[in-house]
């Protein structure tokens, strides 16, 4: 039987991730902080899914977990999904919540990546993929750290999918744009091409199931975001001054 855990599991598209992945007759264990989210996303689903009560920064608790999980079977697939974005975008960082961003979206995915190496590489195979953000193209006015960790994600990813391709472990990095979550709930700026969770968790089995190298949606929105990377920088400042992107107070 093929297995995947999922960090950050318990809801929005790593509950749906779970969900697809059960459904296709998966051995499936998932993460998080609050069991009692697992219980409320996964009612009537709890016997066959497997649930450890970790924090992505809790590095030797979360080697524990994926250790755990992979006994007897080994483990086919990683997904590192945890990760938070900011509730009020302001010109002035939180510092405070900033680091916090650091420690879930950039380092929760190395230590996902080091628990999951230690059983692929014994074993011979496997795949890790994180999700990343449209938001790692560009430095977007007051996100800056999630902008920042989002693109450390890829890098990462980069990075380890030449390393490892030696072990037979391969790397997918997934890019989203707007998705309908708990974490997008609170934003008040537009969020064009606003998808549902479970079509975006479709598409990413679908890429993680072909191997992509990076894969990035909706389609025509990646494009246009990958287009404003390639402007001069000069004039992509001055766009982001225009009110429909400077959506952040002072």
């Amino acid at each position: 039987m093929s297995s995947v855990f999922i960090t950050g599991g318990t809801t929005g598209i790593g509950m749906e991730i779970a969900k697809n992945y059960l459904s296709k007759g998966w051995k499936v264990g998932v993460c998080g902080r609050d069991r009692q989210k697992f219980l409320s996303s996964f009612s009537g689903m709890e016997d066959r899914i497997l649930f450890y009560e970790v924090d992505v920064t809790e590095r030797e608790k979360l080697k524990a977990a994926i250790s755990e999980f992979s006994r007897p079977t080994g483990l086919n697939l990683v997904i590192a999904n945890a990760g938070i974005a900011y509730e009020h975008k302001t010109k002035l960082p939180d510092w405070d919540y900033s680091y916090r961003m650091v420690q879930i979206n950039l380092v929760g995915v190395m230590h996902t990546f080091e628990a999951a190496m230690e059983v692929m590489i014994p074993q011979g195979h496997g795949h890790l993929a994180a999700i990343s953000s449209l938001a790692a193209f560009n430095g977007l006015p007051g996100v800056a750290a999630y902008s920042a960790t989002k693109a450390a994600v890829i890098k990462l990813c980069e990075s380890f999918s030449l390393d490892l391709k030696k072990f037979n472990i391969d790397v997918t990095t997934i890019c989203p744009g707007f998705i309908a979550t708990p974490l997008t709930a609170s934003n008040t700026h537009p969020m064009p091409f606003l998808m549902s969770a479970p079509k975006a968790a479709d598409k990413i089995v679908n890429a993680i199931e072909k191997k992509k190298a990076i894969y990035s949606f909706p389609f025509i929105f990646a494009h246009i975001v990958k287009l404003m990377g390639l402007l001069p920088r000069g004039f992509y400042k001055k766009l982001m001054t225009i009110k429909m992107f400077n959506f952040s107070k002072e």
